[in-house]
């Protein structure tokens, strides 16, 4: 979940990450991406396309948070450079806080942020991204959200060397673009996109609180550990540049990087918002986690030492 904490009218605004929720769930063989997807999402009549007030509010709301993030010179594009170096006891320490801890817990009824430590969790099977859209996402923005997932599905497969694709005919990994009125009816999509979802899960989707921005829930086997399906959030209100963040995060915190961490820099995975998409530390992160030393379900007392020395293959010694 990536929520947004207002101080001082959107002079330092604290964005965070999302949280992964267990739930059985078997997956079918994976399919070839098409290359260009037809947009199948539902489509209600003319007069339903009006955007409400409360949706129209809320893209003003997106667009001063963003404009008020990057006056701050947060939300960079770049990576990470020389200005952020980091050792392989850095890039150790953060995979731990990072992948073997949870931000959020749920109570049952709704998901509360507490700190717990938690295993290792990531895919096993080959991931299928999909994009539906809201019926009142503009087409233009189809367009470039659709591109925008499909490059990125493409960079996370290369990072990770694990079989992912982009396939809107059977997704196991879905990204809903929805305004807000689109949002407060998805429930019934919620319920059949992953059977037996909890209600707290809905309620994270349909909160009216702007502050969050977006989120993801990854569903686990019964073991708990090993993702079968994933469920992203992207307000289509945000503009450009705040969405395509929402995607790179999301994306990636439901492949197993479920956690923020205050020391990770370069990093979207940090309150602070410096960085807007991922970046070479994150890579690193993901490299990590689909190291195939590593297996899900290892606590952290197992996985560490394993993790150091990928760390240490990775980018070589340095000071702590």
């Amino acid at each position: 979940m990536r929520p947004a904490g207002l101080l001082a009218v959107l002079a330092a605004l604290v964005l965070a990450g999302c949280e992964p929720a267990p739930a059985p769930d078997p997956e079918p063989a994976p399919a070839p991406p098409p290359t260009a997807a037809p947009d199948s999402s539902p489509q209600p009549p003319a007069r339903d396309l009006t955007p409400s007030a409360e949706s129209e509010a809320l893209r003003t709301f997106y667009r001063r948070l963003e404009n008020d993030l990057l006056v701050q010179g947060l939300l960079r594009t770049d990576g990470g450079g020389p200005d952020t170096p980091y050792t392989d006891a850095m890039l150790a320490r953060n995979f731990e806080r990072i992948a073997l801890f949870d931000e959020y817990v749920s109570d049952g009824s709704n998901l509360r942020a507490r700190q717990t430590e938690s295993r290792l969790r990531r895919w096993e099977r080959p991931v299928r991204f999909g994009v539906e859209f809201g019926a009142r996402v503009p087409q233009d923005q189809r367009v470039r959200d659709r591109n925008s997932v499909q490059s990125y599905v493409n960079r996370l497969a290369r990072v990770t060397g694990h079989p992912m694709s982009y396939d809107e005919s059977d997704p196991n990994f879905h990204v809903l673009v929805l305004t807000e009125d689109d949002r407060r009816t998805s429930a019934a999509r919620l319920r059949e996109l992953v059977p037996g979802i909890t209600e707290s899960s809905i309620r994270a989707f349909q909160t009216r609180d702007r502050g969050w921005l977006c989120l993801v829930l990854a569903f686990s086997d019964g073991t708990g550990s090993s993702y079968t399906r994933a469920v992203a959030l992207i307000r289509a209100e945000h503009p450009d540049l705040l969405r395509l963040s929402c995607i790179h995060e999301e994306l990636a915190q439901g492949l197993g990087l479920a956690n923020d961490s205050p020391a990770a820099r370069p990093s979207i995975f940090n309150d602070d918002e410096e960085f807007g998409l991922l970046t070479s530390h994150d890579e690193d992160l993901l490299r990590i986690l689909y190291d195939e030393r590593l297996s899900p379900g290892m606590t952290a007392p197992v996985a560490m030492p394993l993790v150091r020395q990928i760390a240490s293959e990775l980018i070589g010694g340095g000071a702590s």
